[in-house]
């Protein structure tokens, strides 16, 4: 095999495995907003059949010879081929760790245990998801002693999830949090509460979606490329590369304030996505590097953008468009200080930014426990409900809004929470040098984020995932490392305005 063939071929495998990758996420993507309640069969005979052929592809002597070739010549490489065949080889390691069967069956026991989430979920009936749940964490712990048996399992996952991440990293990073944040709230809780009810009434699901489009537009999302539909727990799926990406909301009538911001997050994520070179697509390179780096994107147009002053300034005139009776007579300073509430609350997504880490935090501690086997499955209704007692005060009424709350684990996302936090705080971070060159605050206040989008461009999204999320961090930062001090002196400073600290 000369070197020209294996480029070629090393292209024309990573494009079927996109359209593969294409067809398998629109049928989750069915799954999950429009498809009825009992086609979950129909789907997973689907999803099995594909998923054996994305294993036999990713697996065969043919792959593995191609790989093993280009290894060999990966000095005569340009820098994004040496990046392509780094992640396809360490994706083949794994896929090859693990028997066919065990992989297949694995993938159609998500399908299962994503309706099984949702029926539990919806009928606050913990019991029914746990078997599913078992089995869920039993295979993750399973598949890392395939992959790597050196490495404890859920600092193996932890990595899968974002490069380089440890539980080592993550005590550190919980701990520097809560040392400032947990003061903060006591300081907060001590202050006259923000009156938030301007959130709260009767808003219709027709009117909310007209929100949500405006909202689109608003952050620059190219809605011949983003497409918006409704589902249980707000995500954003990539269907094959970043020219075809879906974002979801869910609207709860009696609160504008979920869906305005689960469109803003989701947003953020379609962004990242979507800013990837077009010069990637149909590659491993592709779409965002990691979790991290993609939650600080999300997070960091949900609320440095989103909670602003300037934000909703800004989108205010709409809301009193769309929502006349309820927001004629309220401010802009009322509706800020409304979004920026701070107060413990049960569900993850809708938490204020001063809490949100410890909710991501209680996540951790029990994905910790399950793995060590502190704790079982089992155990979990009752230690997330001492937990949320712990380290936020409040007594958690059902396990709907409670351990059931979360898709991530019926989905397999184990390891991905902390994710959340750690991205939050890379995006306080960016903030901060993204103000040496761009005036923010002024862009948002015109009612155009274009040069806040392209600064993001540049630093990060063009790169897919042709860097490693600490090569992003060194792009972003201009080298500077990486401190928890931003993301901390920002909630400081935000919410000390607004409470009068």
């Amino acid at each position: 095999m000369d070197l020209k063939t294996a480029k070629e071929l090393l292209m024309k495998m990573q494009a079927k495995a996109s359209a593969y990758a294409h067809a398998v996420d629109l049928l989750s993507f069915d799954g999950e907003t429009v498809a009825p309640p009992k086609t979950v069969s129909n789907r997973a005979h689907a999803l099995e059949i594909l998923n054996e052929e994305i294993y036999r592809l990713t697996t065969s002597e043919e792959t593995v010879e191609l790989l093993d070739f280009l290894g060999e010549h990966k000095e005569e490489l340009d820098a994004k081929e040496k990046r392509m065949v780094e992640i396809l080889s360490r994706d083949l390691k794994f896929m090859r760790s693990i028997p066919m069967d065990e992989y297949i069956a694995y993938e159609k026991l998500l399908v299962e245990a994503g309706e099984a989430w949702k029926e539990a979920k919806n009928n606050n009936d913990f019991d029914h998801f746990a078997p599913f749940l078992e089995k869920v964490f039993a295979a993750v712990k399973k598949s890392a002693a395939y992959v790597d048996p050196s490495i404890d399992p859920y600092d193996f996952w932890l990595n899968e999830f974002e490069e380089g991440l440890t539980r080592e990293f993550c005590e550190k990073f919980f701990e520097e949090i809560k040392e400032r944040i947990v003061p903060l709230i006591h300081k907060i809780s001590e202050r006259p509460q923000v009156d938030d009810s301007c959130l709260k009434g009767d808003f219709p699901e027709f009117k909310q979606e007209a929100l949500s489009y405006y909202l689109m537009d608003v952050i620059g999302l190219d809605k011949d490329h983003v497409g918006l539909s409704t589902i249980e727990h707000p995500c954003t799926i990539s269907l094959g590369s970043h020219l075809d990406e879906r974002i979801t909301t869910h609207y709860h009538r009696e609160n504008v304030a979920s869906s305005l911001y689960s469109v803003v997050h989701e947003g953020g994520h379609a962004l990242y996505d979507t800013g990837s070179a077009d010069d990637l697509v149909y590659t491993v390179l592709d779409g965002g590097v990691s979790m991290a780096i993609h939650e600080s994107q999300s997070r960091f147009y949900e609320n440095i953008i989103g909670r602003s002053r300037a934000f909703i300034e800004w989108i205010l005139p709409k809301m009193k468009e769309l929502f006349p009776e309820k927001y004629n007579d309220v401010t802009a300073d009322e509706l800020y200080k409304a979004v920026n509430r701070v107060e413990p609350s049960f569900i993850r997504t809708e938490a204020d930014e001063v809490t949100y880490s410890l909710h991501v935090l209680i996540r951790y501690e029990l994905e910790k426990k399950l793995f060590s086997g502190e704790i079982s499955v089992r155990d979990l209704p009752t230690e997330w409900n001492k937990l949320y007692k712990e380290y936020l005060g409040i007594d958690v009424p059902d396990d709907t809004q409670g351990v059931l709350q979360d898709v991530h684990w019926s989905d397999g996302l184990i390891g991905y929470f902390p994710s959340y936090a750690i991205g939050s705080a890379y995006g306080a971070q960016f903030l901060a040098k993204m103000k040496e060159s761009v005036d923010v605050d002024g862009c948002i206040s015109r009612g155009d984020i274009g040069q806040i989008n392209e600064w993001n461009r540049e630093h990060i999204w063009k790169y897919g995932s042709s860097k490693t999320p600490k090569e992003i961090l060194e792009i972003a930062l201009g080298g500077e490392p990486f401190s928890t001090d931003y993301y901390v002196n920002y909630l400081e400073k935000k919410v000390s305005e607004i409470y009068g600290l």
